[in-house]
């Protein structure tokens, strides 16, 4: 067995390495950076490297489509900012400059001579470390997964390549995968550039962070239990959790693959909102169902016609859940979902209805019952390769935490009904009590981006994990500790609202992005998305656009 330090220390190594190949060199970073990285690239950079990255994707890719820039501009300039993000936030498994630069002179010769390959035509795409790369080695979270090497593309990279895309940059995890922010003995900590001392979210973290930086333009995460979520909410930028079985997760491997009790999805999160329309309907388009009988043969369909009333009048119909009845949300959670929700009310076009929580708290029951159902031995066995410690975290969940037994195959059954079960009534709630709800807008956490260490309740993002439902976040605001001190007075309802309530802290957790969600029906991923634009849109989010840093260079 190879010591899991051993192992911790050559994949640093590799990384570093990849880091130093990319060219030319990055100068030395400021001596006195602050709490808040994110203007730092934009005084690393050239002007034009900044240009380049920070130029909205769909622009961006008309761009690379005329040949207006090139795919080797692009993804040199990619390249240079994720390995500054990589120096002020840790968010890089390993970078790709060799195999990425070759991949761009090829784009850029078949554009001069046919034109662009496809949709995606030089766009450098970003991937959380899970998704399989042929001859890389494999991600998870976990020492042991740097032993080996993922003998093909996942079938999602087969599509984009055909459609054009670049990978470059390969973003870090936690352990395991099993928690909301990103820690791993493999990788180290991954912080959150708005305020390097709150956490960056999880499981797809090095996604969220990098984004934040302008580091990528597109990139592919997971979510099980709010894993691009989390992460995109935390850091100030889009995603979006689809419905199972529409995007192909064939050669995406880690170590609770094989687990059905609670599915997990890939996810796109982009800086930019149409980003993750983006990336669905190049992937859609491709017809994956075709060759992968698990997935829904659906098409990402038109929304054009979404929301439109009798009288041919558009109207989205909302239901607001302000608190999930179990923890409790702090003050700048509340501050934004009103301030959206009273902006809402005076605009034509939206109807604001109120959403009551249906049994949150039962869900979170099964939840606990079927993240592990193994009763951690599977975890275990992953530590076991190396002799790798537990994270505090992922312990917490899946070896320890309430709820984790390892249930006979009875046991099983009895939850995994369950959960069909509150899958059922949950829909004929929604369907008696609020028939014209389109959407419901809610918190995607309790707590903008938490100090490091401290996420142990995710019930705001896998609520919908455990009911299928599609969901999204979106930017709004930031932290402004005059004004979200939490009030005093509230007591206590459980020991996850205490501990949340507890590790609050208005001035630590300053400028940290406060994102909302948007919830739809199971296979009504496309309405949730059309929602969220007219929202935006109409509302004129975000208030604060935290990825603007100062805006000056």
């Amino acid at each position: 067995m190879v010591p899991w330090e051993d192992v911790a220390r050559d994949a640093q190594k590799h990384r570093d390495g990849t880091l130093d190949a990319v060219e030319p060199p990055l100068p030395p970073l400021p001596s006195d950076i602050s709490h808040n990285v994110i203007d730092i690239p934009r005084h690393i950079l050239s002007n034009e490297e900044v240009k380049i990255t920070e130029t909205p994707v769909l622009k961006l890719l008309q761009l690379l489509a005329t040949g207006e820039v090139t795919a080797t501009a692009v993804t040199s300039a990619f390249l240079r900012r994720a390995a500054v993000a990589q120096k002020l936030v840790n968010c890089i498994f390993e970078i790709l400059p060799e195999q990425a630069l070759v991949r761009a002179k090829e784009l850029d010769e078949h554009q001069k001579r046919d034109g662009p390959i496809g949709p995606l035509h030089g766009l450098p795409i970003s991937l959380k470390a899970v998704n399989s790369i042929k001859g890389r080695p494999k991600g998870g979270g976990f020492t042991g997964d740097f032993l080996e090497i993922f003998p093909d593309d996942a079938d999602v990279l087969k599509i984009l390549l055909k459609a054009g895309a670049i990978f470059y940059a390969r973003t870090t995890e936690p352990q395991g995968l099993m928690m909301v922010e990103c820690s791993s003995y493999l990788t180290g900590i991954t912080t959150n550039p708005h305020n390097t001392a709150t956490t960056c979210g999880g499981s797809s973290g090095g996604e969220g962070a990098l984004q934040a930086l302008f580091g990528s333009p597109l990139g592919i995460g997971g979510d099980i239990g709010g894993s691009v979520r989390s992460p995109a909410g935390n850091c100030g930028t889009y995603a979006l959790k689809p419905t199972t079985n529409r995007l192909p997760a064939h050669g995406v491997s880690y170590y609770m693959a094989k687990s059905e009790t609670i599915l997990s999805t890939l996810g796109p999160m982009s800086p930019w909102l149409d980003g993750i329309n983006l990336f669905m309907k190049v992937v859609l388009d491709s017809e994956p169902w075709k060759s992968d009988a698990s997935l829904y043969p659906l098409p990402w369909r038109d929304t054009s016609a979404y929301f439109i009333r009798s009288g041919g009048r558009p109207q989205l119909n909302i239901g607001v859940m302000w608190d999930d009845q179990i923890v409790k949300p702090v003050a700048p959670v509340n501050r934004a979902l009103r301030e959206v929700v009273d902006k809402l009310k005076t605009l034509d076009g939206f109807k604001v209805t109120e959403w009551s929580p249906y049994q949150h708290e039962r869900g979170m029951k099964i939840l606990e019952k079927l993240y592990s159902p193994d009763g951690g031995q599977s975890l275990e066995k992953a530590l076991s390769r190396t002799g790798e410690p537990v994270h505090p975290l992922i312990k917490w969940r899946m070896l320890d935490g309430p709820g984790v037994e390892n249930q006979s195959l009875d046991t099983m059954w009895k939850w995994t009904t369950e959960r069909d079960a509150f899958k059922y009534e949950y829909l004929q709630e929604w369907n008696s009590k609020a028939p014209e709800m389109d959407i419901i807008l809610c918190p995607y956490l309790h707590s903008p981006a938490p100090l490091l260490e401290t996420t142990r309740y995710w019930g705001y993002t896998s609520i919908w994990n455990l009911l299928d439902y599609p969901a999204a976040v979106f930017p709004v605001t930031k932290v402004d500790p005059e004004v979200d001190a939490e009030p005093a007075g509230h007591e206590a309802r459980n020991e996850f609202d205490e501990w949340a309530q507890k590790t609050y802290d208005a001035f630590k957790q300053r400028d940290a992005p406060v994102n909302l969600q948007i919830v739809g029906k199971r296979l009504e991923d496309e309405k949730v998305m059309r929602a969220v634009e007219m929202i935006v849109r109409a509302v004129g989010l975000p208030f604060v656009d935290c990825l603007a840093g100062s805006g000056k260079k």
